[in-house]
């Protein structure tokens, strides 16, 4: 531990990201990324865009790319903001809309940079423990002291709520935020995009990471009333005022815009998950029952710690969590159809050993 850094530096424990291999020959679905291409589309505007301009600073307020956003969810353009990535949209929320001393909800069994951010910046949190299930508790997040965050669908469970819970959970903390975290969204959940209009205190954050293939280009953004998306414009511009590049503006508005592309892989990968999903039931593996472009799941008789590191040692990497109640988990993402055929040849043998 350095003497030269500060307080809060020594206090934190930073986020741990899932493991990236150096080599390219791994079969990599441990980090819940595309395995598809981004758009074709989105490629010729990177190109387009590499040019002499690169040595001016990208538009600060990002507008044609919250236009295009605003067009894609049927809102006001005020009502988005964008940032560099989803989690640097989270780590803006944080600070825009909960104060120290006043507990903020999350499950116990979430994404595991929420606790992270709070400690970060001194905020109480209360972890709510999710059902044997492994569901959220709904009524458990009602009159929060400090607000609530949750993704939907939840990671790493990939279970997702209905839209019915997420407006009970916005009627009981009227005078608070509610986060709702859909970088999932796009893979079998119900968006609460339509319920904006009813409630001011709902913010709805999003990336292009997952379900548009662009996890290299970190583009982020939020939805909500003109107020929240104030509030983090105000946060924004404390830190840096130009947080995504020309390329990403560029990447993130014609991804937006291309609709087929964006519907064809995400229904290819829902498509490869409900298949793996039987093909892992039939090998005494459980299941959780996911909207998200991933599978949790547990084998009935082996250890999950051991299948991780079987699997591993063959070149495919999944995500294992050492934390309790998950512990006899692994988190899988969906590759392609070849990758998968692989997984679970690799699994069958494992487990059948």
């Amino acid at each position: 531990m350095s003497k030269y850094w500060s307080h809060i530096t020594k206090r934190i424990e930073p986020y741990v990201p899932g493991e990236q291999p150096r080599s390219t020959s791994v079969i990599k679905l441990n980090t819940n990324e595309n395995p598809y291409p981004p758009s074709p589309k989105v490629l010729d505007a990177i190109r387009q865009h590499i040019n002499e301009d690169l040595k001016l600073y990208p538009s600060p307020t990002a507008d044609d790319l919250k236009q295009a956003i605003a067009k894609y969810f049927n809102v006001n353009e005020k009502q988005v903001f964008v940032g560099n990535g989803s989690d640097e949209v989270l780590a803006f929320s944080f600070l825009a809309f909960f104060n120290p001393g006043r507990d903020i909800l999350f499950p116990d069994i979430t994404y595991s940079f929420y606790p992270v951010y709070a400690n970060l910046y001194g905020l109480n949190y209360r972890e709510i423990s999710l059902t044997e299930d492994f569901t959220i508790p709904v009524e458990q997040f009602y009159d929060a002291p400090g607000g609530v965050i949750f993704p939907n669908p939840n990671a790493p469970t990939g279970i997702a709520l209905t839209l019915e819970s997420i407006e009970r959970i916005l009627k009981h903390n009227r005078e608070k935020v509610v986060i709702v975290d859909e970088a999932y969204i796009d893979f079998g959940g119900d968006t609460a995009v339509s319920l904006i209009p009813k409630y001011e205190n709902l913010l709805i954050i999003q990336t292009l990471s997952k379900s548009r293939s662009l996890a290299g280009m970190r583009i982020g953004f939020a939805l909500g009333n003109e107020q929240l998306i104030e509030g983090l414009e105000r946060i924004k511009n404390s830190f840096n005022s130009y947080t995504l590049d020309r390329l990403s503006l560029a990447a993130g508005k014609v991804a937006i815009e291309d609709v087929d592309y964006f519907n064809e892989t995400r229904e290819k990968i829902m498509a490869t998950r409900e298949r793996v999903a039987k093909e892992l039931k039939n090998l005494s593996f459980h299941v959780l029952d996911s909207k998200a472009n991933f599978l949790f799941i547990r084998h009935d008789t082996v250890p999950s710690k051991h299948i991780y590191e079987k699997l591993k040692e063959q070149g495919i990497y999944v995500r294992y969590f050492k934390k309790m109640r998950i512990d006899q988990f692994i988190r899988v993402t969906i590759g392609t159809e070849t990758e998968m055929d692989s997984f679970i040849q690799a699994v069958k043998s494992i487990v059948q050993n």
